[in-house]
């Protein structure tokens, strides 16, 4: 009887040490999954970039659009994609069919009807007339396009392209000698 008692008394405590460490990996993931990227409208993006100057990262997108609903789950909500784009830029996504007048550069741009849908004009001013979704637009402080880029990117390509504006080095070296040299800080690959 005191052997089954052993053997009870070892068993519980092991079952306690093997699924401490999965209960704690549970419990930072359920936080990481917390931070979402604290979307921003245009206008709350140019007030702040206003009083404290920091890029803006434009999530060009439209409500049909299932690559851009893919792109939000899979890299947007990734939990290190997110806290990096918090802390680095003035995060905004941008609907471009939305039918709100907005002002850039001392000029109105407002919703143009197409057909059965339209596009917002200052989507197609950033886009440079290639309205593509989904496409990540980023703007320096002075609200000047650095870059636009077209199409679904994975949260390994999305830190490399997050990190090489966020860290300026758009203006040192080009992209094909970034991306040679880059080592994952956020994502492993």
């Amino acid at each position: 009887m005191k052997r089954i008692g052993v053997i009870f008394t070892v068993l519980a405590a092991w079952s306690t040490l093997s699924f401490a460490p999965a209960q704690q990996t549970q419990k930072l993931l359920q936080q990481d999954n917390g931070e979402a990227i604290k979307w921003l409208s245009w206008e709350e993006a140019v007030a702040l970039s206003q009083k404290e100057k920091k890029k803006i990262l434009l999530n060009v997108y439209t409500d049909w659009c299932g690559w851009c609903k893919r792109m939000d789950k899979a890299t947007f909500e990734e939990p290190n994609i997110s806290r990096y784009i918090n802390e680095h830029f003035y995060p905004v996504k941008f609907n471009a069919e939305q039918r709100t007048d907005l002002e850039y550069k001392g000029r109105t741009f407002r919703y143009v009807k197409n057909g059965q849908r339209g596009y917002h004009e200052l989507a197609a001013e950033l886009l440079k007339g290639r309205l593509s979704f989904p496409t990540v637009v980023f703007l320096d402080e002075d609200m000047n396009v650095i870059q636009s880029i077209v199409g679904f990117k994975t949260p390994q390509q999305f830190e490399r392209i997050a990190t090489y504006f966020a860290g300026e080095h758009y203006k040192k070296i080009p992209w094909s000698s970034y991306q040679e040299s880059y080592r994952p800080v956020l994502m492993s690959e």
